[in-house]
């Protein structure tokens, strides 16, 4: 099948200003030529070639869906001649990407690790605007990237490594977002345990340490009020005699929310928030997995705080279970 592409594109510059491309835009994603991708990738076309007919045998991505057929306009001469070219969209751009050894697929994982961080931020922000065909975008993304990232060589760059731990950590987070969007989260593979208890007094006393640790102002954790103490408290509340928040993942959960919205600190309110949320995490045996890993990356961490800080007062108890399926025993 063949289609006429439409006029809307936006125009990618490579840093050295050498290189500028006309990406087209169709469908919600953007599509090059396999000339195009030779230019952005500096690579030759029978590199490009070949990468593209391996992500297709070896069943990355289906040629159905990535491959189409427009009908363009070219300049040819002093003729306008109209030809059907094949384009290629993000998802097989990315692909291709990641295989090829040159310094501009290099440049172009880190552009792909920039937006992808971007993608997240945008779909952790729980408002009016979300819909679920954003988060349907987004984990097909990091899906591709996923793969594409496990068909390097061992040797793989920084920024590679980076991008596989925020895929890996952000699939169960996509999930985790679905059913928020479905209303079917629950509380669930929880701890009981709790060898930890945290006061005031040594919650302060950690405040304490990071100020000293980053060099901070005489602002940052200064209490404008008596709510920090009144969060300690509430994360043991308790109603007849049974605790409100009987797991360990829905206190540390508690205690991120109370602490990034009841801004109790003059300055440094997200970060003291985090930083309690690992110290109570940690303290209780739950931060880290059997084999020695974080059970939340600090890239999760930071979208999590963010989202609070975004989220709704009548929010919250919403908010306080994607925190949970986060941080339980699933992951």
């Amino acid at each position: 099948m063949t289609e006429n592409l439409n006029d809307k594109i936006i125009i990618y510059q490579s840093e050295d200003g050498k290189t500028q491309l006309d990406v087209k835009l169709e469908g919600e994603t953007v599509w090059l030529t396999q000339a195009q991708m030779v230019e952005l990738f500096q690579s030759s076309k029978a590199t490009i070639s070949e990468h593209i007919k391996h992500i297709i045998e070896d069943d990355e991505l289906d040629a159905n869906s990535t491959v189409r057929k427009f009908r363009t306009v070219q300049q040819e001469g002093k003729r306008q001649v109209s030809r059907i070219v094949a384009y290629y969209n993000l998802d097989m751009i990315i692909s291709v990407g990641y295989r090829v050894n040159t310094k501009r697929g290099i440049r172009f994982r880190q552009w792909a690790n920039s937006v992808l961080k971007q993608y997240l931020v945008k779909g952790y922000a729980i408002n009016e605007n979300i819909r679920k065909h954003q988060i349907a975008e987004l984990r097909q993304l990091i899906q591709v990237l996923g793969r594409a990232i496990q068909q390097q060589p061992a040797k793989t760059t920084d920024e590679s490594n980076a991008l596989f731990d925020v895929v890996v950590d952000y699939t169960y987070a996509l999930d985790t977002l679905d059913n928020y969007d479905y209303q079917r989260l629950h509380i669930a593979k929880t701890t009981k345990e709790e060898p930890f208890h945290a006061t005031y007094e040594n919650a302060m006393h950690e405040i304490d340490v990071l100020r000293q640790k980053f060099g901070s102002s005489v602002l940052f954790g200064n209490e404008k009020d008596d709510s920090f103490k009144s969060s300690i408290g509430q994360i043991y509340q308790t109603f007849d005699g049974t605790e409100l928040y009987p797991s360990v993942e829905e206190k540390a959960a508690m205690l991120l929310y109370l602490v990034t919205k009841n801004h109790s600190f003059s300055d440094g309110n997200k970060r003291i928030a985090a930083t309690l949320f690992l110290w109570f995490m940690n303290n209780n045996n739950i931060l880290y997995r059997p084999d020695g890993s974080k059970r939340i990356a600090d890239n999760t961490l930071v979208a999590l705080t963010l989202m609070i800080a975004e989220s709704k007062t009548e929010e919250k108890d919403i908010m306080v279970k994607v925190v949970v399926n986060l941080i339980n025993q699933a992951n």
